[in-house]
């Protein structure tokens, strides 16, 4: 943890007490603290969770609420601060926790047609749209393989900078400015950096999708020499 860390804390009810407490959830948070603002996560995919910002000190935490038997369930262990019995210390010891980590074959059957709407964006001239494909890539392909291929986990592109700092200067190339031809060589990079990386990561069985990739490409190098 550092200055600029937030704070992700797992507040765990007994089976039969959790729907009392996920009602009383905006309570248990306003307890804590001044809340300036709290809201559900289901941007994120976790509705169970509570993000917060606390005052004095202006503070980031993240409060999940779950059920004791969903507790084995879970991407990483967390440090118990506080637990009834034994509760929580006998769940970790019984369970593994377990991330999700990227499919590379599902991640090779969508890139090439992810290319190919970068293209046709570019070919509109709707360039917003085309930065934002391109930092989607960034997250959700370049970055998870990165940090895997590092050893480390695939949390999108947090902690490039650190965790996976070989790899810096080719995403770097990946961020377009606001122009065709930035936008035209970050397309191009993303390619290449996405080759790399799959190579580095690939399973012995995956499947590349060569014709989509060559149809994809032929389709931006028209797009391109249209200008």
């Amino acid at each position: 943890m550092d200055e600029f860390s937030d704070i992700d804390l797992i507040a765990v009810a007994k089976p039969e007490a959790y729907s009392s407490v996920m009602a009383d959830r905006q309570k248990i948070v306003e307890s804590l603290g001044t809340v300036l603002s709290a809201f559900t996560g289901e941007h994120v995919g976790e509705p169970r969770v509570l993000i917060c910002l606390y005052a004095a000190p202006v503070l980031h935490v993240d409060v999940k609420f779950v059920s004791l038997d969903d507790f084995g369930r879970r991407i990483e262990n967390p440090v118990v601060l506080f637990e009834r019995g034994a509760a929580l210390t006998s769940a970790m010891a019984t369970s593994e926790p377990r991330h999700p980590m990227p499919d590379v074959q599902w991640i090779e059957d969508r890139f090439w047609v992810w290319v190919h709407y970068a293209a046709l964006r570019l070919g509109r001239g709707e360039l917003f749209e085309v930065i934002d494909m391109l930092s989607f890539m960034r997250g959700q392909v370049l970055g998870p393989l990165a940090l895997v291929s590092r050893g480390q986990l695939p949390r999108g592109v947090r902690r490039i900078e650190t965790l996976a700092q070989a790899d810096a200067p080719a995403f770097e190339k990946t961020v377009p400015a606001y122009d065709r031809a930035s936008c035209v060589a970050a397309i191009h990079a993303t390619v290449e950096l996405y080759r790399v990386l799959r190579d580095r990561t690939k399973p012995a069985d995956l499947r590349l999708r060569t014709e989509a990739e060559a149809a994809s490409l032929t389709y931006l190098k028209a797009i391109i020499e249209r200008a």
